[in-house]
């Protein structure tokens, strides 16, 4: 090819290859943001199931899981459009362990850009032994 005939191939280059590199980049901080937020709630089910175990009643364990994942989730800049937690109490005695899953449905409407869905359901699960040294009620 004579110098002629490549004039301006570069600029056609740029032009093709720098909205790819754009949306690739977008999608790359979508996936990012989603993989932390899963973390995220990942560590509001641990303090959610933490605060359950040092709870002194099976129903004070239920309310002070709730208010500690809203708070871990609230924290981490999360707000969810939709939240349940459900703390298992069936063995919350001296030994046993309490477990809880949450749910938070999280909108994405500020990634609309990469025409990313409406919302995403986030799902977290752990379990906490209550101390065997301890009374409940």
């Amino acid at each position: 090819m004579t110098a002629g005939h490549a004039r301006g191939s570069a600029t056609v280059e740029a032009a093709i290859a720098t909205p790819l590199l754009l949306v690739f980049a977008l999608l790359m901080v979508a996936a990012g943001r989603l993989a932390l937020a899963h973390g995220q709630a990942d560590g509001a089910a641990r303090d959610a199931a933490r605060a359950a175990s040092i709870a002194r009643s099976p129903a004070a364990a239920s309310r002070q899981a709730r208010q500690a994942a809203a708070a871990t989730l609230a924290g981490a800049g999360i707000s969810c459009r939709r939240f349940t937690v459900e703390a298992d109490t069936s063995a919350f005695r001296p030994g046993g362990v309490v477990r809880v899953r949450l749910a938070c449905t999280v909108g994405l409407g500020d990634l609309g850009l990469l025409g990313v869905p409406g919302a995403r359901t986030l799902h977290g699960a752990y379990a906490a032994p209550v101390d065997r040294y301890r009374g409940t009620q």
